[in-house]
This record gives structure tokens, sequence and C-alpha cells, in this order.
């Protein structure tokens, strides 16, 4: 199997990852993670999470050395969407439907994917707004809510800051525009239901990455 690098946060657990790709993994990428790893040898590397706010995050210019160096870079869920849709076209590969949002232009906003975490296990500590929107959908789908209510919930969402956002925290918001009733409805919803779509993007990428270091 090719060398390869995968840096990886609160997307998804680490032991179910390696049950996928058992590779090297590394904490969710800096500024100089990705230049560090195509320096020392990574062949591909697939970028799933990345620092926001707590230090500078990975730069255009650190993807384009390791691609020009002829290494495989791959991003997806998360910091890995983001750069991806942005640098697709210089031959970055993007994989889920995070990724594809941001590229056709229905997420242009940084913080759909950002959350905050605990710095030692991963685990998530809010809500990202692209899993909220997926948990609307599917409340849209099965006739919880209408359109118009998942529209609401969504600017109530929007509307707070992004360590704040929580299925109960954005319910609440949600009051003033769609109504305390449906507020419960989509917050019971939420309970049992909730949609992980970060998380569905990152298995996806996990698989790509060990179907094309294998020749599949």
């Amino acid at each position: 199997m090719q060398e390869i690098v995968v840096f990886l946060g609160p997307s998804i657990d680490r032991e179910s990852a390696r049950a996928i790709l058992d590779v090297e993994y590394r904490p969710p990428a800096a500024r100089g993670d990705i230049e560090l790893a195509a320096r020392h040898g990574a062949e591909i590397i697939c970028l799933i999470d990345g620092v926001f706010f707590q230090e500078c995050a990975v730069s255009h210019r650190e993807i384009l050395f390791a691609l020009r160096s002829g290494v495989t870079v791959v991003g997806s869920s998360s910091m890995g969407a983001l750069r991806a849709a942005e640098l697709d076209t210089f031959g970055m590969l993007g994989v889920g439907e995070i990724y594809r949002a941001f590229r056709d232009g229905r997420l242009v906003a940084d913080d759909e994917v950002a959350l905050v975490f605990d710095p030692d296990t991963w685990v998530p500590l809010s809500e990202p707004m692209v899993n909220i929107r997926a948990t609307l959908s599917r409340a849209e789908k099965e006739g919880i809510i209408d359109e118009k209510c998942a529209e609401m919930i969504i600017k109530a969402g929007r509307s707070l800051y992004f360590p704040d956002r929580t299925y109960d925290s954005v319910a609440d918001a949600a009051i003033p525009f769609v109504g305390r009733d449906a507020a419960e409805l989509f917050r019971s919803f939420a309970v049992e239901h909730a949609v992980d779509q970060k998380r569905i993007d990152a298995i996806s990428v996990l698989e790509y990455v060990r179907n094309i270091s294998s020749g599949e």
C-alpha cells in the first residue's frame, strides 16, 4: 500500500476510521502540516479535519505544493471539503455531499462545518450546520416539518455563533420563528434521527482512499 497520511479529528472516531483504512492518522491539520507530510514522503494525503480558529488553517499554497510534488490530495467532510471545493480545478480530489455542496455553491460559509470539540478525545461539543441541515432535510422528507419551517430553523441556527450550536440551542432559537410546537417536533426528531453528514462523508472518503491505494 502507498504511504498514506490522514488528518482526522471529530468527524469520525479513530477506531471506526482504522477499521476502514488502517494507515497513519494525525490530528486535525494546521498550517504547514500538509506540506510537512508531503516533504516526508506521503503519497496520498487525506484531509478530513483541520483547525479553524485555534491556529492558522491549512493554506491553499501548501496543498498546491503537495499536488505539484505528485502527491494525491483528497478532501472531505470538514476542512477537507472546503479546500477540495476551492482547489479541485487544480487537482485536489473531493468526496462526499458536503464537498459537492460547497463546489456547487449551495454552501458558502466556512462555519457550516465548524464545531468545537474536546482536544483530548476529539468528541464534538457542538453541532455543525451541515449536520443540522441534513437532519432538517430528513425531517422534511418524513413529514415532520414543512419546507418553510425547515428554512426558518436553518435561519435560527445560522444566527448562533458556531460553538453554541446544538440541537437544543437551535430548537430554542427557532421558537420565535416557527412556534414552540414545531420547534419541539424538531428537537424530538433530532434526538432519535439526527443525521451526522460529516461522519457519512468521512466514511466515504476513507473507503475511496482505500480503493485507490489498492488499485481498485
